[in-house]
């Protein structure tokens, strides 16, 4: 983006930035403005439901960041970015898609307009692909790095080139967003950057356990069912709107169909792949009956629901972790950290008392790991250093992570590399490493293809690799199941599921 494009982005906002004064963030609004023009890197700690996210880059506005050239505001998860730069939008009175805000560029979502905006909301793996033509990031004079506590591959590759950029580029500015989990780690990272802590809640939230000995006999969509009945009975206080954490797609499902003989709620799913229109039902808090929102991890930080009183957390998530012994990439379900635990809890007490009901005793908490382990040190590092090699981020032994990985770890991601020709015996990337680290694959199906163009029978290789690799095809969007039927059933085989997938 010019600088030309840059003020005329500029010139939609309005002269005069408002803060909601509901929002904690908007009480050190000075303290904070004056942290980022005193400092190249600022931490900003805050509890959920501080407002960070959304008044971050008001402030930076505010500053005069983003006349010279953009202010890049990177989120998890595609679905917080869209929702963040619509929330953004809204405050400054001003078109997500075509002005200055609005900017959410994903893998399958690129704005319109992108060129002329002065914030941009991205994921981070977006941040991290623009280091193939921007070494500099010579596009940005700020940096938001939101939820850097999730301390994903990305978060820690684009935390790791930012400590050897910010000596280059004096004038970058850099703010780290996080929730009150382990912020001096950040901080010690960069120098011993300042850290501003924001509180979050508003009102208490009282905890309620159900030891998992008095529910035996019961599975969890059952707990869940009998729990949402005690809520909309007045068991736990007045009836409120309720946020369900749930491990996956599949076991939302199954608990909306528990949920659906009770016509006096209103049960609405929130995950990743929902359609935007779906999405959107989740954050409008019209509609009858009590609304019970059944959410994966994606509404653990990324997300604010409005209107949540009640929260109920089961204690498990899907966790990427890979095994060294067997090789393979798994995503077992496994019992939250306390910290997540706690982030869990903060979903509530936003509009007035809150509760959590936590599907576990409190023996089991205080026997969880305090954080979650960092992402890098329990994947598969075969692709971690392939795309290293490709972003010409060095060697990962010598890159600084906050968590270095484990060395044999790394010898065996190597290993696996030599194994599949990506690197030569002095660790240096191949002609097929090359190829391979421009499909954004697993190394070993990237590998296949390679192999599948060469003797002749790509075609038939990328069904298999396809299968592999995506989630299922047949699965509808819950809004457009009728629409989404009418086109699959060209694909139908009479005798067999398998075939239809293949047709």
């Amino acid at each position: 983006m010019t600088q030309s494009d840059s003020k005329r982005a500029l010139r939609h906002l309005p002269s005069i930035i408002d803060y909601p004064p509901d929002l904690p963030v908007a009480a050190r609004k000075d303290e904070i403005m004056r942290a980022i023009a005193a400092n190249q890197v600022v931490i900003v700690a805050g509890e959920t439901g501080s407002g960070k996210t959304t008044q971050l880059p008001k402030m930076c506005l505010e500053l005069g960041r983003g006349s010279n050239a953009r202010i890049g505001h990177t989120q998890p998860r595609r679905l917080a970015a869209r929702a963040v730069a619509t929330r953004i939008a809204e405050e400054l009175k001003t078109d997500h898609s075509r002005c200055s805000i609005g900017c959410t560029r994903t893998r399958l979502c690129v704005a319109v307009g992108i060129d002329a905006t002065a914030v941009k909301l991205m994921t981070d793996g977006i941040l991290l692909a623009e280091l193939t033509h921007d070494r500099d990031l010579k596009a940005y004079d700020t940096l938001i790095i939101d939820e850097a506590h999730e301390r994903s591959l990305n978060i820690d590759f684009i935390l790791g080139y930012l400590k050897r950029l910010l000596p280059r580029r004096p004038d970058l500015k850099v703010v780290i967003t996080s929730a009150t989990i382990d912020v001096e780690r950040f901080a010690a990272h960069f120098n011993d950057a300042p850290i501003i802590e924001v509180s979050g809640r508003t009102y208490p939230v009282d905890v309620h356990y159900l030891d998992s000995t008095d529910e035996s006999d019961r599975d969890t969509q059952r707990q869940i069912v009998d729990v949402v009945s005690d809520i909309e009975s007045g068991r736990y206080g007045p009836r409120g709107d309720v946020l369900v954490f749930l491990p996956g797609e599949r076991q939302i499902r199954d608990c909306a169909k528990e949920l659906r003989f009770n016509d006096r709620i209103s049960v609405l799913p929130l995950y990743a792949r929902l359609s935007q229109a779906e999405q959107n039902r989740v954050f409008s808090q019209s509609g009858a009956g009590m609304r019970v929102v059944l959410a994966t991890n994606v509404a653990e930080t990324s997300l604010t629901v409005p209107g949540i009183r009640y929260v109920i957390d089961p204690g498990e998530a899907r966790v990427s972790r890979y095994s060294y012994r067997s090789g393979l990439q798994r995503l077992p379900i496994e019992s939250i950290s306390q910290a997540s635990a706690n982030q869990r809890k903060g979903r509530c007490g936003r509009v007035a008392d809150g509760v959590c009901i936590r599907l576990y005793s409190e023996q089991d908490f205080l026997g969880r790991p305090e954080f979650t382990d960092a992402e890098i040190l329990r994947t598969n590092l075969a692709s971690v250093i392939l795309r290293m090699m490709e972003l010409k981020l060095g060697d990962i032994r010598q890159f600084p992570f906050i968590d270095p990985p484990d060395p044999k770890m790394i010898r065996d991601g190597y290993r696996l590399l030599n194994d599949l020709a990506a690197v030569d015996s002095k660790q240096r990337l191949t002609k097929i490493g090359r190829s391979m680290a421009r499909l954004p694959i697993d190394p070993k199906l990237a590998r296949i293809l390679i192999d599948a163009r060469a003797r002749n029978c790509l075609d038939e290789v990328l069904v298999i690799v396809s299968g592999l690799a995506i989630q299922d095809p047949r699965e509808r969007p819950a809004d457009k199941r009728a629409q989404a039927d009418q086109q699959h059933a060209r694909f139908n085989h009479p005798r067999s599921d398998f075939f239809s997938w293949l047709n």
